[in-house]
């Protein structure tokens, strides 16, 4: 017996019978006979022994559960030389993937794990698979069962874990389970992919300029504000310091602030010069009730002190509307919260925005922005930042380089050059003096390029934090909007581009023009909604004139009657 060679379609037994044969030996010593593992002991020169329990065991193997099914062999199994050494054996295990049955496998100790192991039908079953797989002439697959199995465990993982009351004996339920583990392992895989798009620049960082351009950035979905900024190429960037749209949020926590300056400095970022944060659109300063007003504070406060926490020096915030109350108690009131804020901080200086002139808003003309840093006593600790959309809209005109240096002379005049401390870079949608604050994207507006020539060429705005906050939204074939970053780093690159240019050039008035062409639709519907307006108000202004004239007539015709 071991002078012969193993064949993978035949079956060692213990008086060498057939299969068919062995079939009629009692079930207390087929048991053992019919384990393929104990034929392969035997194969490689190993040593039978009889127990008394009637059980033919190997001298270099343990106790075999009959059950256990028989492993496939590798292709060259039938090269296998008899005698050659457990070296062989351990080589032909570890090529051979190991394919169980549920009912059959085995602890530690050589027991079954199985509640099944004594059941007759079971061991029944056990001996027809055993049967069968001991006549067929090709090897047994190794992954026959692995498919069934694996799904099975993956389902009792994953009910484990949700602690749900999914179970193998609910196929809904497995599959259902099953579909939202590869759902959610699809989801997962994107979410990756997207992320390590994300780390990767749209262009490369100019550093050394006197022009400091960057964008409103997010930490949306994990990503650092340092890291979003450098993926936009920007040498300055604005932020929210927490949600703007709720009143109560977390406090800045430590290990937060330390990362933000550590990357800022890993960056090369000075917070106290290329960050711009941006306050709530919840705050007025200058709510009239006094309780709101105590709740508005008590939130510009808060990032106040977080921007100290972070080295922040600049915080920009829209001034209030004045609500029913005169104009005039609405800015004391903006300036009263503002001296209180400098008594509670140290070193951060509040900067004013420039707004549209929708309604009541203040802070739409350069006299409003006066008259607040007029009541601020500490003149050092204020500012203004200029937002090109909003002034526009106010009546500013920046579009030629003489009413552009006009609209500076004003403001230095009016407020003084010396609070300008930063730079908001919007076209606008709406024409000159509209009071809308509808941004477009850089030189497809109404203000168009030329204007944005005039800043990026105005050297005092050196060293100013000027930020983009255009629209990215964009609406592909299907009608799906969604982001493009890519808008801020091409932006940034165009306006670093005009410093320097000729405006008179061929290269200026090619890129002017195709800017002007790619945003006239939206330029001729914001244009014909503008005048239909102005048709309107017109009209109603020249209808409550007729009033007050007649009211004239009415009394003066009293008086001498």
């Amino acid at each position: 017996m071991t002078d012969a060679k193993l064949s993978r379609g035949s079956r060692l037994t213990r008086s060498g019978a057939t299969p068919k044969q062995s079939s009629r030996i009692p079930d207390a010593q087929s048991s053992s006979i019919r384990k393929f593992e104990s034929a392969r002991t035997l194969a490689i020169g190993g040593k039978q022994q009889v127990y008394d329990d009637g059980k033919i065991r190997s001298s270099k193997s343990k106790t075999e559960d009959p059950k256990e099914p028989r492993e496939s062999l590798p292709a060259d199994s039938n090269n296998l030389e008899l005698g050659a050494g457990s070296e062989n054996l351990e080589a032909s295990r570890a090529a051979i993937p190991r394919a169980y049955d549920k009912s059959s496998v085995r602890n530690s100790m050589g027991e079954s794990t199985s509640t099944e192991a004594n059941d007759p039908k079971s061991r029944a079953s056990s001996r027809k698979r055993l049967k069968t797989v001991a006549i067929k002439d090709s090897p047994i697959p190794a992954k026959q069962t692995t498919e069934n199995e694996k799904s099975k465990a993956d389902v009792e993982v994953l009910a484990k874990k949700n602690r749900s009351k999914i179970s193998p004996q609910n196929p809904k339920g497995e599959e259902s389970t099953i579909q939202e583990v590869s759902i959610r392992s699809k989801r997962k895989r994107m979410i990756e992919k997207e992320k390590e798009a994300e780390v990767m620049p749209l262009a490369a960082r100019s550093m050394g300029l006197r022009m400091l351009v960057g964008a409103h950035v997010s930490s949306a979905k994990g990503q650092s504000l340092i890291s979003a900024n450098c993926y936009f190429a920007g040498n300055a960037f604005a932020l929210f310091l927490k949600s703007q749209r709720k009143w109560d949020n977390p406090p800045l926590q430590d290990e937060h602030r330390i990362q933000f300056q550590a990357l800022v400095k890993e960056h090369n970022y000075d917070p106290a010069r290329h960050i711009l944060p941006h306050g709530s659109y919840l705050v007025n300063l200058a709510q009239e009730d006094t309780t709101k007003a105590q709740k508005a504070y008590t939130a510009f406060l808060d990032d106040l002190h977080r921007c100290e926490a972070l080295g922040i020096k600049f915080y920009n915030f829209h001034p209030g509307f004045t609500g029913s109350s005169p104009r005039t108690a609405a800015i004391a009131r903006i300036a009263a919260h503002l001296n209180a804020a400098h008594m509670a901080t140290k070193s951060i200086t509040p900067v004013l925005e420039t707004m549209a002139g929708t309604g009541n808003v203040i802070g739409s003309t350069f006299t409003d922005l006066r008259d607040i840093i007029a009541l601020v006593q500490d003149k050092s600790r204020v500012g203004v930042c200029l937002d090109t959309c909003h002034v526009f809209a106010a009546g500013y005109d920046l579009r030629k380089p003489d009413s552009f240096a006009a609209v500076l002379e004003d403001f230095e005049s009016t407020v003084g050059l010396r609070y300008l401390k930063a730079v908001h870079l919007n076209d606008s949608k709406t024409p000159l003096g509209s009071h809308r604050d509808l941004h477009a994207n850089i030189g497809t507006g109404f203000l168009g390029l030329s204007a944005f020539w005039n800043v990026m060429n105005e050297r005092r705005f050196e060293g100013l934090p000027m930020v983009l906050e255009t629209p990215i939204d964009r609406e592909d074939a299907d009608g799906k909007v969604s982001e493009d970053k890519g808008v801020w780093a091409r932006e940034i690159k165009l306006l670093e581009g005009l410093v320097g240019m000729e405006m008179e050039g061929k290269a200026f008035r090619a890129m002017e023009a195709e800017l002007a062409q790619e945003g006239q639709a939206d330029r001729e519907k914001h244009q014909s909604a503008f005048e239909r307006k102005a048709a309107k108000e017109a009209k109603t202004a020249n209808k409550n004139e007729g009033k007050r004239k007649r009211k004239i007539r009415v009394e003066a015709s009293e008086s001498v009657g």
